[in-house]
């Protein structure tokens, strides 16, 4: 016999997990109605025109929890049960892309697209228990801001070292085989639009309740299976302010040495990710004191580590790019690297002579690692030597350059940072090139030769 629970979110059926079985889960149903308004209405006539055609179609991932939690999805995701091919043939629209898996992209106005995947396994993948836990606050350490933990049940032990890293994922398979294959039980939620219900097979609904971020299944082998995992899991407990299990905080520590064989550009686009989600300063945070800092960026740990007023610094500006975000302001990606690495790379360049040269040999490496694009790369130097100028209030020399718009908005973070006012000009960086253009010159007559 089902029993119905109120809930949160609505209410739900059977509270009871399913647990290590050769039949697929039964999912727990919630009754929640999302106002139409809310869902992107190209997302609803794709899920409509699939329906209609007898293909079974979900709003799924980030889009369904951040609904969830009142805020505005960023993308609206769809998983149906028809191959890619199946949705070509209904969408005149539509492009089919990727060589690992196959994706469709609906093209509409605007260069608006909706990714619609069709359900997929891990060819290895199993079920496993699933159970809620309740979360109490308890200050993770001395940081900007407190992390809630919830107790363990159990210690954590050390697993094999087999190489888990998926290398295959390229299996279509059911809507219970996608859900358990996604990485947080917030991201495994399914949300049927025509019944006004959320399908959950991993718990992720009653882990949203209590503000937990979890695995679906064991940490230690999610995060080997993906290292990047590890990035994403500090990125949605600073951006929701989620706590961490701390199976998967254990879990973080214990294979965070994994990111070093991880793609550089995935490991890049998640720093990126930190700076642009209006959580950078708990981001960054978060990621030195897992010690995840030290393997994705040790020049700007050991800076942290080494410099108590450097890092206050550092945090500062992040905090100012915070501030930014929340206004809708948020700068490119090489400002924003910039705020980052600006402390370590002024400790590199404090007293050298050939600072060009310097500046080489501190970037080389960073580059490297995460194959940081050379006009990222010549751009985030232009930024910063921009700095000296602009602190001692010579701007005439740069001030019709296309970066200073950039250099001023760097500059504003570091005055905003240490607590001091803004020159004039930093907050028309438009008037302060118009005032720097030359007067032009009287053209001189020509003398017409003598004859």
């Amino acid at each position: 016999m089902t029993r119905v629970i109120d809930s949160d979110f609505g209410r739900r059926e059977d509270e009871d997990r399913r647990v290590l079985s050769e039949e697929p889960p039964e999912p727990l149903v919630y009754a929640y109605a999302i106002p139409r308004r809310l869902v992107d209405q190209d997302a609803a006539k794709v899920i409509r025109r699939l329906n209609r055609h007898g293909h079974t179609a979900y709003l799924v991932g980030g889009g369904v929890r951040d609904l969830m939690l009142g805020r505005k999805p960023k993308d609206f995701d769809l998983a149906t049960s028809a191959r890619p091919y199946e949705v070509r043939d209904l969408f005149r629209n539509c492009r089919v892309i990727g060589r690992r898996f196959r994706l469709a992209h609906v093209l509409f106005s605007g260069g608006k697209i909706i990714e619609v995947a069709t359900y997929r396994r891990d060819p290895s993948q199993h079920f496993e228990v699933i159970k809620p836990k309740i979360a109490k606050k308890i200050p993770l350490c001395a940081g900007p801001e407190p992390v809630r933990l919830i107790p363990s049940r159990r210690a954590i032990t050390e697993g094999e070292d087999t190489d888990l890293l998926i290398t295959n994922d390229n299996v279509f398979g059911e809507p219970h085989e996608d859900a358990i294959r996604r990485d947080f039980t917030i991201n495994g939620l399914f949300y049927d639009l025509e019944r006004g219900e959320v399908i959950d097979f991993v718990g992720g609904v009653a882990d949203l309740e209590e503000h937990l971020l979890r695995t679906i299944g064991d940490p230690n082998v999610r995060f080997r299976e993906d290292p990047v995992r590890i990035l994403r899991a500090i990125k949605f407990s600073a951006r929701l302010d989620m706590g961490l299990d701390p199976e998967v905080y254990d879990a973080m520590v214990r294979h965070r040495g994994d990111l070093r064989r991880a793609a550089a550009p995935r490991v890049l686009e998640e720093i990126l990710r930190f700076l642009r989600g209006g959580a950078a300063h708990r981001s960054v945070f978060l990621s030195w004191d897992v010690g995840v800092l030290s393997e994705i960026l040790p020049e700007v740990a050991s800076f942290l580590d080494d410099d108590p007023e450097g890092a206050a610094l550092t945090f500062g500006r992040l905090k100012a790019v915070d501030a930014l975000a929340a206004e809708d302001r948020l700068p490119g990606d090489a400002v924003l690297l910039a705020a980052l690495l600006l402390g370590p790379i002024d400790e590199a360049l404090e007293g050298v002579s050939d600072v060009p040269v310097a500046y080489e040999e501190f970037i080389r490496e960073l580059s490297l690692r995460l194959s940081l694009p050379r006009r990222l790369k010549d751009r985030i130097r232009l930024l910063v030597m921009a700095q000296r100028r602009l602190r001692t209030g010579r701007i005439q020399s740069i001030a019709r350059r296309e970066y200073f718009g950039d250099a001023a908005t760097l500059f504003a973070l570091d005055r905003m940072a240490r607590g001091e006012e803004l020159p004039v000009w930093a907050h028309e960086p438009n008037e302060a090139v118009y005032d720097a253009e030359p007067r032009s010159r009287r053209r001189r007559r020509r003398r017409r030769p003598r004859t």
